[in-house]
């Protein structure tokens, strides 16, 4: 502001020395005379000029006082403005600067805490190692063995645990089954009536007597039933007389018993004599014809097979296996079938062909008095082989044959060889389509049912199923424990002849092509 005011003094001061100077020469010139006026007047102007200037410059000192204050009052707003904004910043910057700090003391902690726990964890574990390397040691030491050793030892050990439980359940669950024996065998009973087909179950149940015309159906029949009651009471079957022309219909599940009342009735028919005394002379003559011809029948199964030297009582067991059948398949003829097949199987092994031959005919001999006894055929056949004195590897073959014990010798292994081969063979045993394609199904429905398996078929008649697992979901490992599960599945969930091979496939492919 005293700048402006300076110069603008300065610029009147010119003004009025150039007008004086000007007004001067001009006056000069025009007239001498007039200098004194000219000099008057200067001196008013200049006067007038100082008074103006003065007046503009206490103007422009105002002027330039009031905007300098207006300015310094902005520029003290705006510093101050600017000010508060840079304590502001400050503070936020101050409060992150101690955030930062804050965490970043809290990271070197955790660090070091981390730190610490990881060297710890590194000396556990080197102690660890440490203690395991001296631990395998000092069992090597005391056992005398090395780890694999150890390993192997223990898999043995793990295997014969799994045998033993295995053992255990099923002891269990047929001492469950014999506390309950009556309620479950009639149960069984009606469960295999309703899932084998019509003839199958006429052939093995029942037998049909043929009469010369239908007015001897009232004469079995009798006053008041009398005649009929006691043809069922003497022999244990029931006698059905129904519309079939000139028929009765014996029925029963022991063969022997209706072998019996088909005999003592057919006397009775030719006799004409129908009365309850004369039915109990026929029945026990029956009886007698009957146990001569089960004499008869295992004498000519022995001599059939080619062994000698049997026990009478043997070979009158053996008989019975005549009047019985499995799935359709005539027990005494399956088992000359067997003693003959192992015969020829231990001549070509260079075997005992005599002892092949008799574990062979007695493998299925406890099937004659199952119906009788409590226990399955296996144990009851080891029970009749140990009472009449036979070899022990009889013994051993007969319980081996269905894989319940270890083979003790090769013969053993021969007589499960010929008893599946008798029992496979087609025609040995007789099924409907029905019940032959239901089995199939449920087979592959079984072995699909488990994770992992991509395709599973059933071959060989339902004696094997193939089993093609995904690889990627299925280790070579985890094979072996599939394999045994699938077994296991299908001994609890099927009924079946003979025994099911289940084979895992587990294959691994690469595929590329060239372009």
């Amino acid at each position: 502001m005293p700048g402006i005011i300076i110069a603008v003094v300065a610029t009147l001061v010119i003004s009025v020395l150039v007008t004086w100077v000007l007004s001067n020469s001009y006056h000069k010139k025009v007239t001498e005379g007039k200098i004194g006026s000219a000099e008057e007047r200067a001196r008013k102007i200049i006067d007038e000029a100082l008074k103006t200037a003065e007046e503009t410059k206490r103007e422009k000192l105002l002027e330039a006082k009031e905007e300098a204050l207006k300015t310094r009052n902005e520029l003290e707003k705006e510093v101050k403005d600017r000010r508060n904004e840079v304590q502001r910043s400050e503070r936020r910057v101050q409060q992150k600067e101690e955030n930062v700090e804050k965490r970043s003391e809290a990271i070197e902690k955790k660090e070091q805490s981390l730190n610490a726990r990881e060297e710890a964890l590194n000396k556990k574990s080197d102690e660890v190692a440490k203690l395991n390397e001296q631990r395998l040691q000092e069992l090597e030491k005391i056992s005398g063995l090395t780890s694999e050793q150890a390993k192997e030892y223990l898999l043995k050990i793990v295997e014969d645990d799994v045998k033993h439980e295995s053992a255990v359940m099923i002891k269990n669950m047929e001492a469950e089954a014999k506390e309950e024996a009556d309620k479950r065998a009639k149960e069984i009973v009606v469960n295999a009536i309703q899932r084998c087909s019509a003839d199958h179950v006429s052939e093995t149940t029942i037998s049909v007597v043929q009469l010369p015309n239908d007015e001897m159906k009232g004469r079995i029949i009798g006053r008041e039933g009398r005649n009929i009651r006691t043809l069922e009471t003497m022999t244990g079957v029931d006698l059905i007389i129904d519309d079939t022309p000139e028929a009765v219909v014996i029925s029963g599940f022991d063969p022997i018993r209706r072998e019996v009342a088909r005999i003592a009735l057919e006397k009775l028919i030719v006799d004409g004599r129908i009365h309850p005394a004369r039915i109990e002379e026929m029945v026990e003559k029956a009886q007698k014809e009957v146990a001569a011809k089960i004499k008869e029948e295992g004498e000519n199964a022995a001599i059939e097979a080619g062994v000698h030297g049997l026990h009478p009582e043997v070979i009158k067991i053996l008989g019975r296996m005549k009047f019985r059948t499995s799935y359709g398949q005539n027990c005494l003829k399956h088992s000359v079938e067997v003693a003959q097949l192992c015969g020829l199987l231990a001549s070509e092994f260079g075997l005992d062909v005599r002892v092949a031959k008799r574990a062979g005919l007695l493998h299925d001999i406890g099937k004659a008095v199952d119906h009788e006894l409590e226990g399955s055929h296996i144990q009851l056949g080891v029970d009749i082989c140990k009472k009449y004195k036979e070899s022990q590897i009889v013994i051993n073959a007969v319980e081996a044959h269905h894989g319940d014990v270890e083979p003790q010798s090769l013969i053993a292994i021969l007589v499960q060889a010929a008893d599946t081969i008798s029992s496979a063979r087609p025609g040995a045993r007789r099924e409907t389509l029905e019940t032959y394609t239901s089995r199939l199904k449920e087979l592959e429905e079984i072995t699909n049912s488990f994770k992992g398996v991509d395709h599973s078929f059933a071959i060989q008649a339902g004696r094997e199923v193939r089993v093609m697992v995904v690889p990627e979901q299925v280790s070579d490992a985890d094979m072996v424990l599939m394999a045994r599960d699938i077994a296991k599945k299908i001994e609890d969930e099927m009924e079946y002849p003979g025994q099911i091979k289940v084979n895992i496939i587990r294959e691994s492919r690469a595929t590329d092509y060239a372009k």
